[in-house]
């Protein structure tokens, strides 16, 4: 349940992501599109205009009646008006002498001084995409006009509104739609991802932990063992006698039962059933009895260790020697390494992984 409630949230988490950033990407588009669009609109219109301008030149020049040029004109551009461009011509006293809409022939030419005034400004599509954008009233506006040389005419170039709005409109829609389909995709993608990639690291973090219990089911054992041991030495030295044999026994040198050390310059036999570990430091070798007495031997542990029982010692590492009724608790440390936690005493001795399958077998004889 945890686990689907995770994708739910990565779900949402993208997605949410997703529009944010679209919202912000897609008018940023739609902004630099539609101004492409309109600086080539611009464009077309002042360049048509100029070239009709010169048409209508070299015609006059030809000594063709200004009439029969007006009425080419008109029979040329007539019914254009519905493009998003178109041309017209008028006169000095501002009457239209050839219109596409031929309605609007004779009549008073008229534009917006507010469209006008933003097409001399630099980003001139800049201005032109927001006065579209904020609805304004218009319809179809003069943006550019050529004065026919030697003559009275005028061309002047058109821009519909209303069609340019329309191509920008479908232009939206265009981004939108394609934005939507990028964005399904995306997050859909993405979700999948998420699962496949999280699934891996599921079954990964599921053999480690499988792993993991299969160490912790081991250590138990080896704990469960040393206790086992512990309680197995605990009864035999209940069993020695306490009572020293009036009779001088000689002692193999393997079997011995006290080791002599120094406290100070005072010599002191030490009980082995008394020492809880033996360490080295600096050179010298201290022996650490469960009271918390602390002597030194001038033996090493080498030395040490061939003299006494096996059985209840074993050699941790190159510094320690430790008892088996010393032991408090077998803790796993670092890659297959353990450690060993002394009884009644702050000290953590390591037992290094090639030492740690001997360590085991230790436990188990």
């Amino acid at each position: 349940m945890k686990k689907d409630k995770l994708y739910f949230l990565t779900f949402i988490s993208i997605s949410v992501i997703f529009l944010i950033i679209a919202s912000v990407g897609v008018k940023y588009f739609i902004k630099v599109s539609a101004n492409q669009l309109l600086e080539l609109q611009l464009e077309s219109v002042k360049r048509e205009s100029n070239e009709i301008s010169k048409l209508l030149y070299y015609q006059l020049e030809n000594k063709t009646k200004q009439q029969e040029v007006v009425e080419q004109i008109q029979r040329t551009i007539e019914n254009t008006q519905e493009a998003t461009s178109f041309v017209s011509v008028f006169n000095w006293s501002g009457k239209a002498v050839s219109h596409p809409d031929i309605t609007k022939v004779g009549q008073k030419v008229n534009s917006n001084q507010t469209l006008l005034n933003s097409l001399k400004e630099e980003n001139s599509s800049d201005r032109l995409y927001n006065l579209l954008i904020e609805h304004e009233e218009f319809n179809t506006e003069i943006i550019h006009i050529a004065p026919v040389i030697n003559s009275d005419l005028i061309v002047a170039g058109h821009i519909n509104i209303s069609e340019l709005s329309s191509e920008i409109s479908k232009l939206k829609k265009s981004f939108y739609t394609i934005f939507v389909l990028m964005g399904i995709l995306i997050i859909l993608s993405s979700f999948f991802a998420v699962r496949v990639i999280g699934s891996y690291y599921e079954k990964q973090l599921e053999v480690k932990n499988n792993s993991l219990e299969n160490e912790l089911i081991n250590l138990s054992k080896l704990n469960t063992d040393l206790v086992a041991y512990q309680q197995k030495v605990s009864v035999e030295n209940k069993t020695e006698t306490t009572i020293e044999e009036s009779i001088q026994e000689t002692v193999p040198e393997s079997s011995k039962k006290r080791i002599l050390t120094y406290i100070r310059n005072e010599l002191v036999p030490i009980h082995i059933n008394e020492i809880a570990y033996i360490y080295t430091e600096d050179t010298i070798t201290y022996v650490h009895c469960f009271s918390g007495k602390k002597s030194t031997t001038n033996a090493s542990l080498d030395d040490l260790l061939s003299s006494l029982d096996t059985s209840l010692f074993f050699r941790a590492n190159r510094q320690f020697i430790i008892s088996i009724t010393s032991i408090h608790k077998i803790i796993k440390y670092g890659n297959s390494q353990l450690k060993i936690l002394i009884k009644e005493a702050d000290v953590e001795i390591l037992i290094s992984k090639n030492k740690a399958s001997e360590f085991r077998q230790w436990l188990n004889i």
